[in-house]
């Protein structure tokens, strides 16, 4: 059965070009180590709601965007595959000093299908 990834961040708008960067490498390394699709998204409709929303979910900060990310992958054993070697992958730099937004805001979690066309 498929399983996917969603992660949600805050990137400073001044970061966004860094961002798209990272954002591209990232999907390179996810689909060079077998995810079946790989995809990060900026908000364009995102109300800021009364009691949660995205923007409370991240503690967006002022001058910063919501970004979303979804990768898709054949099941949650193949996904845990993945992740071990994208997160050993020497493309990719985890130092937090380097990214461009504030991983401690960022959240993420494994969802398994309800629905699916």
């Amino acid at each position: 059965m498929a399983y996917g990834d969603v992660y949600v961040m805050a990137v400073p708008t001044a970061n966004l070009a860094a961002y798209k960067t990272m954002a591209k490498t990232m999907a390179k390394v996810f689909m060079a180590h077998g995810a079946l699709s790989y995809s990060e998204w900026i908000e364009d409709d995102v109300p800021e709601g009364k009691t949660t929303s995205f923007g409370k979910a991240v503690k967006r900060k002022e001058g910063e965007v919501i970004a979303v990310g979804f990768a898709t992958y054949k099941s949650k054993a193949e996904r845990n595959k993945i992740m071990k070697a994208v997160m050993s992958d020497a493309r990719l730099n985890f130092d937090p000093k380097a990214m461009p937004f504030d991983g401690k805001r960022m959240f993420w979690g494994g969802f398994k299908p309800v629905v699916s066309k």
